[in-house]
This record gives structure tokens, sequence and C-alpha cells, in this order.
């Protein structure tokens, strides 16, 4: 038994570590297939190649901590075993979801033994790291600015806004991206071939492959755990080649994915919100499918698209906004399925719409100036005359009514003197709007009795 430096309990030395385990021949495929070297590793091409950063940290056994960013199936587990397999590393794992500051404690007085007396470097990995609060990812910072521990952390969350900056700026950022078709279709075939996967006890054909591809979406597990799937249904009808229809069989459904909490959420809002202003109704529709099939919350979308209504389309099409209020009421009165369609509709009707942000470009520059302190007192013939003794404080009195004018608009001064002559709307030519773009000096010219 050895003390640790603390003197606060004492804990066996640590024995040195085993071989590495290989995974059983009836674990899952995608685990039997988990890459042993850097030149198994599929795509990451950016980060891989020759005097690339992270095969620098591989071959070279750089001793710096990483945080690996990028979404599901990219390979970020196993880049963390790669690293650990430098030199005699010891590896930890360790999940945000079920562990705790007890737990990283405990693995850094670990790893401070085996440093102490076996000059052993531990490499920590943690899963998930976004989900991590604040304390405990502070727990971290100590071990890490020491290289106590060699952190490697992955995240499926931009980490500028889900790691501390304290451990950020003590980590190489390294940002993994999704397999490419080509990607997915070798690891597909190395499974088939390799005896550690099916051992070519299947075939798969073209249409097949084609099929595991699109389900996989850049996700190198997803990839395999369907390849898995249609191949132990084909077994099970004695057949030996994996073509669509046993894909389909296998897979009901692609899984979208689509994190309702994270940085997928963002993404295709607003790559919804981009194509509707972009005036492209099939990229919008893309979009809005990806939304309802991962099971977003349809008035989400629905609140989306009443603000882009004003936001991007505004008096350009003055039908969009009524429009994205009534798919809203659709959603709260029918909800889904139906609502798709109402969603749809008006999806459609924002993207094919005029396009004007002149609305909202007035607003903003109007409250620009208020915060700025241009907000002058009320001139004394729009301020309320309705109560007793306005008339003695000159309030309302020289008011002069619109209607009483055939023309129904009077010369008459109405903001702040501060601000008399100041334009904020500048409505554009496209739709509607063209009508209000002639119409407006008119009005101007007609009020400020230029």
């Amino acid at each position: 038994m050895t003390t640790d430096p603390e003197g606060l309990f004492a804990l066996e030395e640590p024995a040195p570590d085993p071989a590495p385990e290989r995974p059983r021949a009836g674990s899952p495929l995608a685990a039997r297939m988990r890459p042993r070297t850097l030149d198994e590793v599929v795509g990451q091409a950016h980060l891989l190649a020759p005097g690339a950063p992270l095969r620098r940290l591989v071959e070279g056994g750089a001793a710096a901590s990483v945080l690996l960013y990028g979404p599901p199936g990219t390979g970020k587990t196993t880049i963390a075993r790669l690293l650990s397999q430098v030199g005699s590393r010891h590896f930890v794992a360790l999940s945000a979801l079920s562990s705790g500051v007890k737990e990283l404690r405990e693995v850094i007085a670990d790893a401070r033994r085996r440093r102490d007396h076996h000059e052993q470097q531990t490499v920590l990995f943690i899963d998930e790291v976004h989900r991590f609060s604040k304390t405990q990812q502070d727990a971290l910072l100590g071990a890490v600015e020491d290289r106590l521990v060699l952190l490697v952390a992955a995240t499926t969350e931009n980490p500028s806004f889900s790691v501390v900056a304290p451990l950020l700026s003590r980590s190489l950022v390294l940002q993994l991206e999704s397999l490419s078709s080509d990607d997915v279709r070798a690891l597909l075939r190395r499974a088939v071939a390799d005896p550690r996967g099916l051992a070519g006890a299947v075939t798969l054909a073209e249409e097949g492959e084609d099929a595991l591809v699109r389900l996989a979406g850049g996700d190198a597990r997803r990839a395999l755990t369907a390849l898995e799937a249609a191949a132990d249904g084909v077994a099970g009808t004695g057949g030996d080649v994996i073509d669509l229809p046993a894909v389909e069989r296998a897979i009901t459904e692609a899984t979208v994915r689509y994190d309702r909490q994270g940085d997928q959420h963002y993404d295709v809002i607003s790559a919804f919100i981009k194509s509707i202003r972009g005036s492209d109704p099939d990229a919008a529709l893309h979009y809005l499918a990806r939304m309802l099939v991962a099971g977003e919350d349809p008035r989400f979308v629905a609140r989306r698209l009443m603000v882009h209504a004003s936001e991007d389309v505004g008096l350009a099409d003055p039908t969009a906004l009524p429009a994205a209020v009534a798919a809203a009421q659709v959603v709260q009165l029918v909800g889904l399925p139906e609502a798709r369609i109402a969603l749809a509709q008006v999806t459609v009707h924002l993207a094919t719409a005029p396009k004007s942000n002149a609305v909202i470009t007035a607003i903003d520059a109007a409250m620009a100036d208020v915060r700025a302190g241009a907000a002058g007192a009320v001139p004394p013939h729009l301020r309320d005359g309705h109560y007793a003794g306005a008339q003695a404080l000159g309030s309302a009195v020289g008011y002069r009514y619109p209607h009483d004018v055939p023309e129904g608009v009077v010369t008459q001064q109405y903001p702040p003197d501060g601000l008399v002559g100041r334009d904020y709307y500048a409505p554009t030519t496209h739709g509607a709007e063209r009508t209000l773009a002639e119409r407006l000096p008119k009005l101007r010219r007609a009020v400020r009795g230029g």
C-alpha cells in the first residue's frame, strides 16, 4: 500500500497495463472493425495526412491534450485509443453521462501514482465532454496543466460554446468531418472481406451498398451496424447476397442524425432559414423533412417561419406573415402528422416569395437611435388630450385630424424635434413593396411639407 501525495487515503500501487483487449468474435461488427493502426482509419485526411497534426501526435508521441469535435461515428474514440498506444501509456475511458467529480479525482490520483512509481503517462478519454458541468470541467484543469493526464475529449458540440475557456486554451482542438460516400464504401467493403468482419460470408450488391451509404449519413458506426443487421437477415433466410430488399428488410427507416439539444439542432434550422431566404424551396423542404422525421417540435419550426416571414419577406409579400401565422395555428389545432402539410405549404410560400429585409432594418435603426439617446419629447399637439387640464398644458392643441381632408394626409410634425426628417423605412422594389417604394416619397413630402 502507498499513500497518495495529499495523504488523504491509501491505495494500492497500480499494476502494469495488460495487453490491449481485442474484441471477441461475438462483439458488434463496429467494435470488431475498429482500426488498430492509424493507416486503417477511414476519412479525416485533413488530420491524418503526412505532417498533419493528428498524425504527428500519434506517430511522434507528442504530449498534448486534444479536443476532438465532430459528428457521431467519425472516429473520435478510435483516435483516442490510438493515442494511448504510443509508448506505454495507460488508457482510461469515462463517459460524461455516468461520471462525476469523484470518478475524475480517482483517475487523477491513479495517474499520479502511475507517473511517480511507473513513469507511465495516463490517457484520459472523456466521451461527450460537453455534458460535464463547469465544476467537472474545472476539476480537470490542474491535471491537464501539469500533463498528469493526456486528455482526449470528444464532443459533438462546438467546444467554443460547450467547454470552459481555461480547458479549451490548454487543448488542441481538432475538428473531424463526416465520412464521404467513398469513405463509407471503403469501410463497408473492408468489413465484408476482413476476417475480423464478415470474412467474405456475404456479397454486397451494388444497390445494397448504395442504400447502406445513404443510410449511414457519413457515420461509420451506423454504416457497420446496418451492414451487420442486413447480413444477419440474409443469413437467416439462407442467402448470401445483401441487395436492396435485404437492406430494406433490416432497416425500416433511416435514423436521422439530429440532436435537438446540440449543434445539429442549430445547424439544420439555420440551413432551413437560409434556404428560404435564398429562394430555394427544394433545399428548404429537405431541411424541414429532416427536422420532422427526427422529432423536432413543430411549434419551434412554426415560430421560426413566423419570424422569417417578417424578417426576410416583409412587405414584399404582405400575405407571408398571415400564411405563417395560419400554419402555426394548424400546428396548434391539428398537430402532426397533418400539420406537416401546412408547414410545407408556408415553407414553399416563403421560399418563392419576393424578399425584403426593409422592415427589420427599419426597426433596428429606430431602436439604435433610441438607445443612443435620440428620444426627444413628444410634440405637444400629439400628446394625449383626454383628461381634465390637458388643454391648459398645451396637450393635443393644434392637432390636425387627417380624415378631415379629402386626401387623408396633412402636413404635420410627428417625430420629436431631433428626429425630423430621419428616414428609417426604405422599401425595396421587390414584389408588392415596389408600390410602396413609389408611394412613400410622396407621402413624406405631403407630411413634411417638402
